[in-house]
């Protein structure tokens, strides 16, 4: 049986389709504050992070082997009188993950998932069709500064990883125009009012079983609002929900979408 450990986005109830279509019903769990958007009908377990120990013991219980985790989550605030006898072995790799870092706080996560024999799979091994094809996937080609731009822009979100801040930013004509913050890409891009594009990418060495960058049709439009010519991601790298919606937002808007490999 798998368990996917949903979060907030489209992520989660993409994973549900999925799943159903290949005959399996996975089982919810949903963490207090990060309701995730999927069928009611389906099994579901709600849980604390002070209450992480019992949700391990409940999935060995009802026969869970693999889990998923989707969609976006919060580093929540911990109630220590609500911490139950099971998760107060874990309390303190708990508060070294509530540490600033996000990819030091998963690889934590990761772990304690192993240790209590789960197998820990990426969304995109359920649903291989959301890491799209390689090359210009839009009507629009590139424009003449995309290679250059590509190219300072990786090196940034590079950096911008090692630094555990952030999978994006925008860039124009080898410039930086604004980086990812805690809130997130869409929210950069709807800070802004100016040409350039847009980059996302993994952080080097991630464990790309869990938070791997994710673009949608929102993501396209605030882009297009924006006034960005085009959105470069990392071919493998990045997930692209409902693409042939975001594809169509980018066409109406004369924009590109460049799947590029490294």
């Amino acid at each position: 049986m798998i368990a996917i450990i949903a979060g907030t986005g489209a992520l989660p109830s993409a994973l549900v389709k999925a799943l159903m279509e290949q005959g399996t019903r996975p089982l919810i769990c949903a963490m207090a504050g990060f309701e995730p958007t999927v069928p009611a009908e389906l099994e579901r377990i709600d849980f604390r992070l002070e209450t992480l120990g019992t949700l391990l013991e409940t999935l060995k219980t009802k026969r869970v082997t693999e889990v998923c985790f989707a969609g976006a989550v919060r580093r929540p605030e911990v109630d220590p009188a609500a911490i139950d006898a099971l998760t107060l072995p874990l309390v303190p790799r708990i508060q070294q993950a509530l540490k600033p870092g996000d990819d030091s706080a998963l690889r934590t996560i990761i772990r304690i998932f192993e240790e209590h024999g789960l197998t820990v799979l990426a969304a995109h091994e359920i649903a291989p069709d959301l890491l799209p094809p390689s090359g210009v996937l839009t009507d629009a080609g590139l424009p003449e500064n995309a290679e250059a731009d590509a190219i300072f822009a990786t090196s940034h979100v590079a950096d911008m990883g090692r630094r555990d801040v952030g999978q994006a930013c925008v860039v124009l004509n080898g410039a930086l125009i604004a980086e990812e913050g805690p809130d997130g890409t869409d929210a950069m891009i709807r800070s802004l009012n100016s040409e350039g594009i847009l980059f996302k990418a993994p952080k080097p060495d991630q464990d790309r079983r869990i938070d791997l960058p994710v673009i949608g049709p929102d993501t396209a439009q605030n882009a297009a609002r924006a006034g960005l010519s085009g959105i470069v991601i990392e071919a493998g790298g990045v997930m692209v929900m409902h693409l042939r919606a975001a594809l169509d937002i980018l066409n109406a808007n004369g924009m590109f979408l460049w799947v590029r490999e490294q």
